[in-house]
């Protein structure tokens, strides 16, 4: 069965960090880009950073370069997202998705497209408050 499990999201204080997992089970992970997308609440879902499976490269929207950063470790089927500086504007609940895309080719054609994704996970809270 393939599943995409999220973990790591919480409450942190503006200027905090957080590392969100996506772990994968049921296929390997390192055969397919793992995109990054975040929804608040009456908001579209927003595509936050991609990571390719080819090459490593990576995609980040606008409002979270220098900020984030996204990393996988294909020996443990398992992707990240390092979210530094954070503000209250990233409170979203967070999913992780799979594509089989170049990550980088969404600096040229726009953002990150939800239709593009296949499997996604159920999602994990990130709450930035004092």
């Amino acid at each position: 069965q393939v599943q995409l499990v999220e973990s790591g999201g919480g409450l942190v204080q503006p200027g905090g960090s957080l590392r969100l997992s996506c772990a994968a089970s049921g296929f390997t992970l390192a055969d397919y880009a793992i995109g990054w997308f975040r929804q608040a609440p009456g908001k579209e879902r927003e595509g936050v950073s991609c990571i390719s499976s080819s090459d490593g490269s990576t995609y980040y929207t606008d409002s979270v370069k220098g900020r984030f950063t996204a990393s996988r470790n294909n020996a443990k089927n398992t992707a990240y997202l390092q979210m530094n500086s954070q503000k209250p504007e990233d409170t979203a609940v967070y999913y992780c998705a799979t594509a089989q895309l170049w990550c980088a080719s969404y600096y040229y054609t726009g953002k990150m497209k939800p239709f593009d994704f296949g499997s996604w996970g159920q999602g994990t809270q990130v709450t930035v408050s004092s």
